[in-house]
């Protein structure tokens, strides 16, 4: 199972990337930086990482602020966390959510830097208020994982809750719960320890929600 990391600033796409990336490819292939952006995007989200940090480069070389927040997201996978926080204090300055959600995730994160919690706080609350950014279901979605990790804030489920709920409105019912019950079943060094229960809770709610998935996890796991 791949790294549920790749999940957070990325949506699930259930269609290959070659088939996606077909109405991004000759437009980015004519230096349409944009369109280098989005194949560039769909590429990472397949798991071609390498194919994803090429036209990342070249978008961001034409002037893409989200690329340069797409790179940091790459750097960040692959452990290089020094390059992913300056990359994204980059893109955040220049004005990309994508940019403020991955320096938020580098400050809750032990691995990359001191943590910050309440900065990235504020880094995503500022993300969540553009509905018709992509970036607000990724936001609401990490502010929730924060309140129910209970990390350096109090943990809150329902504040939780509520955040995921928002997340889910703009994504699939059900699925910001289920993308954190896996999260805190598989853990994530420096950020998310494993915790049974907590997985168990949430793919609970991803059920309730009406997510099938969500159900399958949750008996499966329950079955261990």
């Amino acid at each position: 199972m791949k790294p549920f990391l790749l999940l957070l600033l990325l949506f699930t796409s259930l269609t290959r990337a070659d088939e996606i990336g077909n109405q991004y490819k000759e437009q980015a292939e004519a230096g349409d930086a944009r369109a280098q952006y989005y194949l560039a995007d769909t590429y990472l989200s397949s798991g071609d990482s390498q194919k994803a940090a090429l036209w990342a480069e070249k978008a961001a070389k034409g002037g893409d602020v989200d690329a340069m927040g797409l790179l940091s997201q790459i750097q960040f996978i692959q452990g290089d966390y020094a390059q992913a926080k300056a990359l994204a204090q980059q893109a955040t300055i220049a004005g990309s959510k994508r940019g403020a959600i991955m320096l938020a995730r580098v400050l809750v994160n032990t691995q990359a830097s001191k943590t910050d919690y309440p900065q990235a706080i504020k880094l995503l609350q500022t993300a969540t208020g553009d509905l018709d950014n992509d970036s607000a279901v990724d936001a609401q979605m990490l502010l929730g994982l924060i309140y129910a990790n209970g990390v350096e804030v109090a943990q809150d489920d329902v504040k939780a809750a509520s955040w995921f709920k928002r997340s889910s409105s703009l994504s699939r019912t059900g699925y910001a719960e289920y993308w954190a019950g896996m999260l805190f079943q598989q853990g994530e060094k420096g950020f998310i320890a494993p915790n049974k229960q907590k997985a168990l809770y949430w793919l609970n709610l991803s059920c309730t929600e009406g997510f099938d998935t969500g159900c399958e996890e949750f008996d499966a796991l329950s079955g261990e």
